[in-house]
């Protein structure tokens, strides 16, 4: 149904999307993740959404900009 998408040379210049659950633990996890892709891999921008409920799939608006982006990070805050 589905192909992987190729792997990036860099994360240089990039956008970054990160998909929170919306439970608290995701926040700080994130915020250092961010700093650390940043200051250490050259990311561009990071873009921050979060699923409306937490147990099922991603909205279909987070969904759409996913092809915006250049690499995606999902996250859990459990």
């Amino acid at each position: 149904p589905g192909a992987l998408a190729p792997r990036l040379a860099s994360l240089k210049g990039t956008t970054v999307g990160f998909i929170s659950n919306g439970k608290e633990g995701t926040k700080r996890y994130f915020a250092h993740l961010e700093a650390l892709l940043r200051q250490e891999l050259g990311v561009a921008e990071i873009v921050m959404r979060t699923k409306s409920n937490y147990s099922a799939p991603a909205d279909a608006d987070i969904v759409a900009l996913i092809k915006q982006w250049d690499a995606v990070v999902a996250g859990i805050g459990d």
